[in-house]
């Protein structure tokens, strides 16, 4: 099965569209939030520490500070918390589990630069975080050290941990963009795409059917445009074909008529042989006429539909050949049934049964179900027909046998007639060869439900 990343419904689409922007841009916010948040940081550490580093400088250029051991610490406000500042002439050591912050040491190194203190080295360490302080002194505790003028300087400060707040707060800012506006955005695209859903499903109706019921105009103005045209036009067909059906009326009434009267004085004819012959004509043309019409007529929805017992109806017209001296029969016919005119039905069926048994042979009949569809199957034992005539058979006028002489085979609507009434009726008509000799004429329709 292909995966199609892109859906194909408009509503999915829309859908789609809006979620990957809203992503896109939620991952643009996050980096800023946290490239803003990284120089917060920064600023609020580095800078406290860059504070105490220049003043511990400029106070012990003057001296404010006393040996001690090898170290210089503050007056009586660094006595109190002697940690708070180192001074010394070596490396300052680090507590066990300290971390790195090279990000820190340099914002430091570029500040101390910018206040002319020129240092030579500048290095930042995160102090492990004490279990029993985390809650009552957020945020961690790290030292800076600075070499300036061949003295290290380590003072104290704290930066902020917050990325798990503003991940958290991430998390709920992007649902709850998500809700308040995919969730309109699906009303909307529904409100355009139902009767879009609807239009679609009377485009594909047989326009034959002259089902010319107005859809109702709903959606946005575009779509309500759109619906008011397509009413318009579906009705302008409906008048062309019934302006068709009542000319092909009148048309097949005055052929009928000069036909009658000229087998009536043909009858009259002495010759028996000339009579017959002229006899056998008439009746041709009348059968042609009588094709031409139905061909015409194959989509008219003068008959209602119905549910369509397959196999009864199979079984009859196999029956009814055979009293004809036919060689029709059924293979096999699973119990269905299917919504269709019965008299069109069994008019293409008529018309399936007699190309088998006029190029075949003989004819057999199955039924098959398939999911949702019935196949009906006329089966003959001929030779079959190549690529190019299983192609241009089911056209009108077209024939295996070239001549129109009906006892060679008939005018070439046969075909043509069951197509289109198959197709009117939501199926369709397919010519197959079969491996072991022979063609499969099989008519595919919707299941009654």
């Amino acid at each position: 099965m292909k995966f199609r990343l892109w859906p194909r419904s408009l509503i999915g689409q829309l859908v789609f569209a809006v979620a990957l922007m809203l992503f896109v841009a939620q991952a643009i916010n996050f980096a800023l939030l946290v490239r803003g948040q990284h120089q917060q940081t920064m600023a609020h550490g580095g800078g406290m520490a860059v504070a105490r580093i220049i003043d511990a400088v400029d106070r012990d250029r003057r001296g404010d500070f006393r040996e001690r051991s090898g170290e210089r610490r503050g007056g009586p406000d660094e006595r109190e918390n002697p940690k708070k500042l180192v001074i010394s002439d070596r490396p300052i050591a680090v507590a066990t589990g300290a971390v790195r912050l090279p990000d820190l040491a340099d914002y430091v190194a570029d500040l101390l630069h910018e206040a002319d203190m020129q240092p030579q080295a500048v290095a930042a360490w995160a102090l492990p975080q004490r279990p029993r302080l985390r809650a009552n002194f957020p945020g961690r505790t790290v030292i800076v050290s600075a070499q300036i003028d061949g003295r290290y300087y380590a003072v104290r400060s704290r930066i902020q941990s917050g990325g798990n707040r503003l991940q958290g707060f991430l998390v709920w800012q992007t649902l709850s963009l998500y809700l308040l506006l995919l969730v309109p955005i699906m009303v909307i695209a529904w409100r355009a795409a139902a009767p879009l859903r609807d239009l679609t499903r009377a485009a594909r109706a047989n326009p034959a059917l002259r089902d010319t019921t107005p859809l109702e105009e709903e959606g946005p103005s575009d779509v309500r445009d759109l619906i008011i045209a397509f009413n318009a036009y579906r009705g302008r067909i409906a008048a062309m074909l019934s302006d068709k059906d009542r000319m092909l009326g009148a048309v097949g009434h005055d052929l009928r008529t000069p036909l009658a009267s000229l087998r009536v004085r043909v009858e009259q004819v002495d010759d028996d042989a000339l009579r017959d012959k002229m006899i056998a004509s008439i009746e041709e043309m009348a059968a042609m006429l009588t094709d031409i019409l139905a061909l015409a007529r194959s989509g008219a929805g003068t008959e209602g539909r119905e549910a369509v017992a397959l196999r009864g109806l199979v079984e009859e017209l196999a029956a009814d050949y055979r009293e004809r001296g036919k060689d029709v029969t059924v293979a096999a016919a699973a119990d269905a049934a299917v919504m269709a005119r019965p008299l069109l039905l069994r008019r293409a069926l008529r018309n399936l049964i007699d190309n088998a048994s006029t190029y075949g042979t003989r004819a057999r009949l199955s039924v098959e179900r398939v999911p949702s569809e019935v196949r009906i199957i006329v089966s003959d034992d001929g030779p079959g027909l190549t690529a190019e005539q299983i192609r241009t058979l089911i056209e009108p006028f077209a024939r295996g046998e070239q001549s129109r002489n009906r006892a060679t085979g008939g005018s070439g609507l046969g075909l043509s007639i069951a197509r289109d009434i198959a197709e009117g009726e939501g199926g369709t008509l397919t010519l197959v060869n079969r491996d072991g000799g022979g063609l499969d004429a099989m008519m595919t329709l919707p299941t009654a439900t």
